[in-house]
């Protein structure tokens, strides 16, 4: 569904942002970081919005859209995968490019375009970058949040055939495509310094200048200790060990299938009322499984994931394979909750080990963290206090988007 902008021409200075998931309700990560932004750039200027539908709650926001933009572009995204991986193999292209290539979106920003009233075109993470012209004379910024070909690399080494070939094959082009599309643009944002550096040391060296870093920030009033905890959890005595996230993404199940199989039976022999609570949309049968073993309870898909965090004891992070700052990471830690996290889920946060969080890789030194703070509530409590501190002062979604009106005005 698409809705026109009306009126007469304006001059050039309004902002198309295009974005490859709608940008409400912020319920998973990169649409977390999309909400914010868009409603960051809304303040700055009359914005543009194209963008796809996955599901009926996405459709249910369209109201929110129309409100806030002053025309939009709303397609409902209904290419299989396997579809979209056959027409990538025929063209030679990204499967990521392809699954969300839409030929009524592309007329819809075409004729935007034409109108003269587009000065800044926002494009939110690389699958959006196909809808840019050649010839668009204005700004373009390109928000990656974070390296996509790098993690596929990633899934890549991890994988077996025949996923390994696909994985390196995506891998390989995308790496193509966000260089092509870094020249294109006058800015290229990464959530971290990190993912920053590793994008830069991607690239030609002359085009390293113009990657920088927008952030990922945390409403620390909405996610804030005080909240009633979940009465479900209460059921059992505990301790409650917490992971959230979208479970139907590969790193997050990887992550929970290893505290299940692979951390709990440590955790268990010490503390047997022990349990592992998934908290998250979509899991996927793999997870669902998981419910039962080893005092795993999945939860699925909730209306407010705070009473959950509210509920537990520590957040358990142990991710393998992680892009970027993880949202999950920052709302635990609002929430005062002390975290036990892998190297890659601490990416980016810029937080003390041992102080706001626990940092380990190796499966003993997990279990070790774990077991330190199950003994010794005081300690948790104080890191829990740290955490919350650290993101009141560095976290915020006012201090990660302040560089926003800079970037988008010529």
């Amino acid at each position: 569904m698409d809705r026109a902008g009306a009126g007469v021409t304006a001059p050039s200075g309004e902002i198309l942002f295009l974005a490859h998931r709608m940008p409400f309700p912020p319920d998973r990560g990169d649409k977390i970081h999309s909400h914010h932004v868009l409603r960051a750039l809304a303040k700055i200027a009359p914005v543009h919005v194209g963008c796809f539908a996955e599901d009926r709650a996405d459709w249910a926001q369209e109201h929110v859209l129309s409100e806030l933009a002053e025309s939009y572009c709303l397609r409902a995204r209904t290419k299989p995968l396997a579809l979209a991986g056959l027409e990538a193999l025929v063209k030679g292209a990204p499967i990521s490019l392809t699954a969300f290539h839409d030929r009524k979106l592309a007329a819809w920003v075409k004729a935007l375009l034409a109108t003269g009233r587009i000065g800044t075109i926002f494009i939110f993470s690389g699958q959006m970058g196909q809808y840019v012209p050649d010839d668009f004379a204005g700004r373009v910024i390109l928000d990656l949040v974070d390296v996509d070909s790098a993690k596929f690399e990633a899934y890549a080494s991890a994988g077996k055939f025949p996923m390994r070939w696909v994985h390196a094959r995506e891998g390989h082009l995308l790496r193509a495509v966000e260089t092509h599309y870094a020249r294109r643009a006058q800015a290229t944002l990464l959530v971290s310094q990190a993912e920053a550096d590793l994008f830069s040391s991607r690239l030609p060296p002359e085009m390293s200048a113009h990657v920088g870093v927008l952030p990922n920030g945390i409403d620390c009033d909405y996610f804030a200790p005080g909240i009633a905890a979940d009465r479900a959890m209460q059921v059992h005595s505990g301790p409650h060990l917490i992971f959230t996230g979208q479970m139907d993404y590969p790193p997050n199940i990887a992550a929970v299938a290893r505290v299940v199989q692979r951390l709990m039976p440590a955790v268990l022999a010490r503390y047997p009322a022990a349990r592992f609570h998934v908290v998250g949309r979509a899991p996927t049968a793999l997870v669902r499984g998981l419910h039962g073993t080893n005092g795993c309870i999945v939860h699925g898909a909730v209306p407010d994931v705070r009473p959950y965090l509210a509920g537990a004891t520590l957040a358990l992070i142990p991710l393998d394979i992680a892009r970027g700052i993880q949202n999950k990471v920052l709302e635990a830690m609002a929430m005062a909750l002390p975290c036990v996290l892998s190297s890659g889920a601490a990416n980016g946060i810029g937080a003390r080990d041992g102080v706001d969080y626990a940092v380990a890789d190796d499966d003993d030194d997990l279990v070790a963290a774990i077991l330190t703070l199950l003994a010794d509530r005081d300690a948790a409590q104080a890191m829990g206090q740290a955490a919350r501190h650290h993101v009141l002062a560095r976290a915020s979604w006012q201090a990660a988007l302040a560089p926003l009106a800079d970037l988008v005005t010529p």
